[in-house]
């Protein structure tokens, strides 16, 4: 637990509270005569304390008027219950010097790492430029690979998005035709980043499908344009004819 100990400068420092301060037999006796108002003057000594490097002038008049109470109460707060030391009309606390000590011992090595770092990173920054400027280009590659990554994950989700467009259809077209219009409107550009559906100004995929299945129509079955028979139609009739002359001749 931690209690605010507010300097005159502008300054704010922390110092430690023991939470079971209470089972404190001395603190007990204090408790036992003067309630938590003593109890409460007592923690404003101590910051009074901590404020003053430890050390206060033992003037009971000029406490109790701080403190807004009691020269006597203050007197006995200070000299009855063995919770500070008094010397030469100066009196400080064990407790407090020696949270002092701990906080200027942990300051002090603070500062001599902190010195430390900084000259050790001084030092690397003159003498490893170049793994300085390998690390970062590492550090490039590795971004780029991985906005390759995930532009490649984009686009395979927007294909999958796609696929399922076409679902409604599956009954009316078969498997086998959507899959064909799926392979054929799926193809990326060469960067990898759109498919040729994409990158039409207008798309339905009704209107697509339909022209799609009826394009394929053409391809198999006559040309519907000038009712003349497909290549392959006229490649079937011949044979057709071929063998109906073999078997007139052999009857």
């Amino acid at each position: 637990m931690l209690f605010l100990c507010s300097k005159m400068s502008k300054d704010t420092f922390y110092f430690s509270h023991d939470y079971n301060t209470r089972n404190d037999q001395k603190i007990k006796k204090l408790i036992s005569k003067h309630g938590y108002l003593g109890y409460g003057l007592f923690w404003a000594i101590v910051e009074d304390l901590y404020n003053n490097a430890n050390a206060l002038q033992l003037d009971y008049d000029i406490i109790a008027y701080d403190l807004r109470t009691t020269n006597e109460l203050v007197k006995s707060i200070i000299n009855d219950f063995e919770l500070f030391v008094i010397n030469d009309g100066i009196f400080g606390s064990m407790s407090v010097q020696k949270r002092l000590d701990e906080r200027d011992a942990k300051s002090k090595k603070a500062s001599e790492s902190a010195r430390y770092r900084w000259d050790k990173n001084k030092s690397d920054a003159n003498a490893l430029p170049t793994q300085s400027n390998s690390n970062a280009i590492k550090e490039k590659k590795l971004k780029e690979i991985k906005e390759k990554e995930i532009k490649v994950n984009d686009i395979e989700d927007r294909k999958l998005k796609f696929a399922d467009t076409l679902k409604p259809y599956l009954e009316i077209y078969g498997r086998e035709t959507l899959l064909e219009f799926y392979e054929y409107w799926t193809e990326p550009n060469k960067s990898n980043t759109k498919f040729k559906q994409e990158l039409q100004e207008t798309w339905s995929v009704k209107s697509r499908l339909e022209r799609w299945v009826k394009k394929d129509f053409n391809k198999k079955g006559q040309n519907l344009s000038n009712g003349q028979p497909s290549k392959m139609e006229s490649m079937v009739n011949s044979a057709k004819e071929a063998l109906n002359m073999i078997h007139d001749e052999n009857t």
